[in-house]
């Protein structure tokens, strides 16, 4: 097929933009189809969180990719930056989960040492700490602060300028991000794909789908299956503080601009994007029992943002058998899992296939669960 491009990647996320410049870097010719705005983009509703520990529950697959990926970013942003121009602000000092009580304590302990004790899972670094471990770490932590759980390979980054400098650096790559592309359907053609857009219509000889909820209408159209659905997120800001987290916590993080973002809110509400106080009034109540010095601090903003989740909350990929070429890439850990969509997911897919870490993810474990 004459193509207009060698890869269109459907979705201009943190996914598919990793990914494009990822595949562009390798020598084709790369566009992202990005309905800009208008989206609804899981982009917004991250906590900006490169994180390792806890995830991987009852998949030690998904455990070992989250690891190769927190190991992965050191060089990835290195490589993004140098692009782009555009510091993405990563640090890598590792990251807490703190516990207000003993249970809690006891319970994220065995989490995490079962997660650990998975066949074919490398070092995540995990380790309890007592109160007086995380008060060094914290000065000013709160007095109902029993211990928690430390890991070395968490860190955190400026998600929205990590997402700029990906759309930034691609063009560097002789790639396009075309943007107010709305998708209405991809028809499968002469070994290649017509994707039918709102602008006009684009050819290329494979295709990615990285829409987060998008991908369910757009995924059967090859022969695919993006089992999904929007788990919402509340975020809460607060005015610029001067800087007392050395660390990230999986729920709290003082951001290199100096404010403080408290999240971790889920709610299964389906599209509704609201932000509402009985979620967000809880989520600040803990963080001030944490550091009760953000009592006196100023909360400016809240927000929400839809999470692309799966039933088992493992990521989606998969080439089509029926059209190959057309592959889907469905995750909510699109900060966490950026370095390996780039460095390692991207190169596989421009030579024709899946990386045998992500072969795990296919859609058709939902199948066998359905059947079952």
């Amino acid at each position: 097929m004459n193509a207009d491009y060698d890869v269109a990647v459907i979705g201009g996320g943190l996914v598919g933009a990793a990914l494009a410049w990822g595949m562009a870097r390798c020598g084709p010719r790369v566009c992202i189809l990005d309905e800009h705005d208008v989206a609804f983009r899981a982009s917004r509703a991250n906590f900006a969180l490169i994180w390792v520990q806890g995830k991987g529950q009852g998949s030690g697959a998904y455990a070992e990719l989250t690891r190769r990926a927190a190991t992965l970013w050191q060089g990835f942003a290195d490589q993004v930056e140098a692009d782009s121009g555009v510091a993405v602000h990563f640090q890598q000092p590792g990251g807490f989960a703190v516990a207000l009580s003993d249970d809690e304590l006891r319970e994220r302990t065995e989490t995490v040492n079962g997660i650990q004790a998975q066949a074919g899972v490398g070092d995540l670094f995990c380790q309890t700490v007592g109160r007086n471990e995380v008060k060094d770490a914290f000065p000013t932590i709160g007095d109902e602060v029993v211990g928690g759980i430390y890991c070395r390979l968490d860190g955190h980054c400026n998600s929205l300028q990590l997402l700029r400098a990906l759309h930034i650096a691609l063009p560097r790559h002789g790639g396009q991000v075309l943007s107010g592309q709305v998708v209405d359907r991809i028809e499968p053609r002469n070994g290649g794909f017509t994707i039918r857009t709102s602008a006009g219509d684009v050819t290329a000889n494979k295709i990615v789908l990285a829409a987060g909820l998008g991908n369910l209408d757009l995924a059967p159209q090859v022969g695919l299956s993006a089992p999904v659905f929007p788990l919402k997120g509340q975020v809460i800001v607060t005015e610029k503080c001067k800087p007392f987290m050395r660390y990230p916590m999986v729920n709290l993080r003082q951001t290199n601009e100096g404010g403080v973002m408290i999240g971790n809110s889920q709610e299964n509400v389906g599209f509704d994007l609201a932000a509402r106080l009985e979620v967000s009034a809880p989520m600040a109540a803990r963080a001030i029992r944490v550091f009760p010095a953000l009592k006196s601090v100023r909360f400016v903003r809240t927000w929400a943002g839809l999470r692309i989740m799966t039933p088992d909350g493992r990521p989606v990929y998969e080439q089509s058998k029926l059209y190959p070429g057309a592959f889907v890439a469905n995750c909510h850990s699109g900060v966490t899992l950026a370095s390996m969509h780039a460095l390692d997911l991207a190169p596989a897919i421009v030579a024709g296939s899946l990386t045998p870490a992500t072969a795990h993810f296919t859609a058709s474990r939902f199948d066998v669960h359905a059947a079952a």
